[in-house]
């Protein structure tokens, strides 16, 4: 039987290729027709796998005047046809700069390869690269009567293949923001300019040259520029699609906003697809987020906040690496998302979380083979705690927190206080929780990392609250020790009335836990409940 769908455009990086060969293609015309009579020069920063790279050369074919590849898409009878621009690309996207010669030869390849597809040499004999460049730009206008075109693919790579090594990181920032600067000097000469990225660095540190560039991230008129939408999915991959429960799959990959409409990461949807209907971690698993992992262990990030996250708008809108902001870097690479915003002593507030399913279970495993060093024990450990806390288990579930903290290699942790810091302990469980996809609920996060989590899963709810002694006796001592005092996490719970709110709510249960964790045994010292209700 012949299979009339649309062939999946996975792994096609260009327009004409995906007109070409009659893949499924969303059209975003609709946007770059938008952008280019509203304004000359934009920014957009997107994660990585969200479609930039395709939507800027669909910019560099329609200036280029390819007519036949736009019959049937929204900008066709739109467009002048025979205004043809000259078109210039500096795409970073490919390979790996680790010095600034590597990347000094990297742009050099660029204008070259720019050059001789406009029919233009520069001569290199007598010119560094922002000369080349400006050059480049004014020969072009001059020869070909219209001004030039410069479009930037994933201009902070080069940063970002560096940014565990700050120094290095700075130094190819600084050759960049040079490099970025000719656009500026060349305003008279550019019809438009496109830059995109994954990461927004401060205008001070990389865009002081390019103050023109008006940013587009959170510009709720272009939030679907980059994705595909709801819509999208049950028009142009309808067929693809079939018989898909579209909750579940909303829940898996949906949910990145950009203060608009929630979009899909388009490469979720066509391994999706492509995998006949399996449901996996398809965007998680194309990029390692071992540096921002590194980064939250060493500012012993507090986990439970990524709950309940509010930040400024200067927190999102600036990344640098001098001082790298946790937060930041998870946002802009797509591992949280905006939910909704307020304003507050006259600033504008951003509320934050994990967007899907996928990020949610896959980065709270990155979590615990970080804070916890566990890898090989990990699924056995999420086995056990998911059946205790589905069947309302909780002599399982106490002897499983046990077992996840002794799995724990201390070795790892060796002249690290980490363990001993108040809120390891909750960073740990909240990270073997989330991973399970368990609807978590901080209640009473504080400074000092004491919290209690409302834990739903499975139709149960536990109140849980955790405590840390650090003087409390060590692994070797006997149980006995502390099994007559009273427990001060349960008494919290029961004293506060934490889970009054949960009382008559329809379900199988509701528990009270009190935790307490010694700071000498590394593990779980003292654990209580009571079933409510």
């Amino acid at each position: 039987m012949t299979d009339s769908r649309a062939p999946l455009p996975i792994g096609v990086q260009t327009f004409r290729q995906v007109i070409e060969s009659g893949c499924a293609y969303v059209d975003k015309t609709a946007h770059a027709l938008d952008l280019i009579e509203r304004g000359k020069a934009y920014f957009l920063s997107r994660p990585r796998r969200f479609g930039k790279s395709l939507f800027v050369d669909t910019l560099k074919e329609l200036f280029e005047g390819s007519e036949a590849l736009f019959r049937g898409l929204f900008i066709h009878d739109r467009w002048d046809w025979s205004q043809r621009h000259p078109v210039i690309v500096l795409d970073f996207a490919a390979g790996v700069v680790d010095s600034r010669a590597a990347l000094d030869r990297r742009i050099r390849r660029l204008i070259e390869g720019n050059g001789e597809r406009l029919g233009i040499d520069c001569d290199w004999r007598d010119n560094d690269i922002p000369g080349c460049l400006g050059d480049l730009i004014r020969h072009a206008h001059r020869q070909s009567g219209q001004r030039v075109v410069v479009l930037v693919d994933e201009y902070d790579k080069p940063i970002l293949d560096s940014i565990d090594h700050p120094e290095r990181a700075a130094e190819l920032r600084e050759r960049l923001k040079n490099l970025y600067s000719v656009l500026k000097a060349q305003d008279a000469h550019l019809r438009f300019v496109f830059m995109t990225g994954v990461t927004k660095f401060s205008k001070v540190s990389l865009f002081s040259g390019l103050n023109q560039l008006n940013d587009i991230t959170l510009s709720a008129q272009y939030a679907t520029l980059c994705g595909y939408t709801q819509h999208d999915l049950e028009t142009t991959f309808a067929e693809h699609l079939a018989g898909v429960d579209w909750d579940e799959l909303r829940a898996w990959y949906n949910g990145y906003a950009f203060l608009g409409e929630a979009v899909y990461n388009p490469y979720d949807i066509l391994l999706f697809i492509d995998k006949d209907h399996s449901y996996r971690n398809y965007w998680f698993e194309t990029g390692s987020p071992s540096f921002l992992l590194k980064l939250f262990e060493r500012k012993r990030y507090f986990l439970p906040n990524l709950e309940q996250l509010e930040v400024s708008e200067e927190i999102l809108d600036s990344f640098d690496v001098e001082r790298i902001n946790p937060v930041t870097l998870l946002f802009q690479s797509g591992y949280l998302t905006i939910t909704g915003t307020h304003t507050r002593i006259g600033r504008l507030i951003f509320r934050l979380r994990l967007p899907n399913q996928e990020v949610r279970l896959a980065l709270n495993d990155q979590f615990i083979s970080r804070y916890a060093g566990i890898e090989d024990q990990r699924f056995r450990l999420q086995e056990g705690l998911y059946d205790s806390l589905t069947q309302g288990d909780l002599e399982g579930l106490v002897a499983m927190i046990k077992r996840v903290f002794a799995s724990i290699p201390w070795r790892n942790f060796t002249g690290n206080a980490l363990p001993e810091s108040e809120g390891y302990y909750a960073s740990v469980l909240y990270a073997f929780l989330a991973s399970l996809n368990a609807e978590i609920i901080p209640e009473d996060i504080t400074n000092h990392g004491q919290v209690d989590l409302a834990v739903r899963l499975a139709g149960y709810t536990y109140v849980m609250e955790l405590k840390l002694e650090r003087g409390a006796p060590g692994p070797d001592a006997a149980p006995e020790e502390r099994a007559e005092q009273p427990n001060p996490a349960l008494a919290q719970i029961q004293t506060r009335g934490y889970s009054e709110k949960y009382r008559g709510e329809p379900g199988r249960g509701l528990f009270e836990v009190g935790l307490v964790f010694g700071g000498a045994a590394r593990n779980l010292i003292q654990a209580d409940w009571r079933r409510v209700a």
